[in-house]
């Protein structure tokens, strides 16, 4: 019987393609580009030329005060195009400009039809009192809407400054309203669920009227967290008091009016 020679044998473990093997790899590498031109041809033309993917609805999300119809109004999200062109960014910015009530917005696609708008409403911490209206602002002084009548449960901010005095030359309107928003973000809630009026007279004296005929002299908007701790604890002892003094926090009264 005849022994293979070692080249033969080389021959037999090649599988007998009958290719060299540079060639034969050749093949694979070519078959493989081509398969994924394909693949990507075809996924280009479904993200962009194809029916199947486009933009045709808009959903919208978080909405309390606001109408969801408002918000796609606002948005004007390009329908019957491709999904994947729809630049998401623009349409956030594009809300927020449009709908300051509106303190945060994610803009999603979801596949296969349709834009989602998850918005954040701004929360009002208080009202201010203009010419015939109220100014709804948030915790950061944000002034973002307007309504005819008061708002259940937000105090009103009112402003009674003497424009003569050397405090309103030195902090202004604006600045004595800041201090009160930052008044109304730093009252505990014992004392917020029940506040009804923040009343500045000066950066150093403002008063907080409560319901029941009871008030609370706040002082200026510093060591707000501070002032927050001993009214809780003050009107959690003295519940029958009208009338508490927070101005000096590590000296907290309280008096029957």
């Amino acid at each position: 019987m005849a022994v293979p020679t070692t080249v033969e044998a080389a021959g037999d473990q090649d599988g007998g393609t009958g290719l060299p093997p540079r060639r034969s790899r050749r093949v694979i590498v070519l078959t493989a580009l081509a398969a994924a031109t394909v693949l990507g041809g075809t996924g280009t033309w479904l993200l962009y030329g194809s029916a199947w993917l486009r933009a045709t609805q808009v959903r919208v999300t978080g909405t309390e005060v606001l109408h969801p119809d408002e918000v796609r109004d606002a948005a004007q999200v390009p329908l019957n195009g491709p999904l994947v062109s729809v630049d998401t960014d623009v349409i956030a910015r594009r809300l927020k400009g449009r709908l300051p009530r509106i303190s945060a917005v994610e803009v999603e696609r979801s596949w296969p039809h349709a834009i989602t708008l998850k918005v954040t409403e701004r929360t009002p911490a208080a009202l201010v009192k203009g010419d015939g209206y109220f100014a709804e602002v948030d915790a950061d002084g944000f002034r973002f809407d307007e309504r005819d009548t008061p708002l259940k449960g937000v105090p009103i901010i009112e402003l009674r400054p003497d424009r003569d005095s050397a405090s309103y030359r030195l902090f202004g309107t604006k600045r004595l309203l800041a201090a009160a928003v930052r008044v109304a973000a730093d009252l505990p809630k014992v004392a917020y669920r029940d506040a009804q009026l923040i009343e500045v007279r000066s950066y150093d004296d403002i008063t907080v009227e409560l319901t029941g005929g009871r008030a609370v002299m706040w002082g200026s908007a510093d060591q707000g967290a501070e002032k927050a701790v001993a009214l809780a604890a003050l009107m959690k002892v003295e519940r029958h008091a009208e009338f508490f003094d927070v101005s000096a926090p590590t000296s907290p009264a309280a008096s029957d009016g």
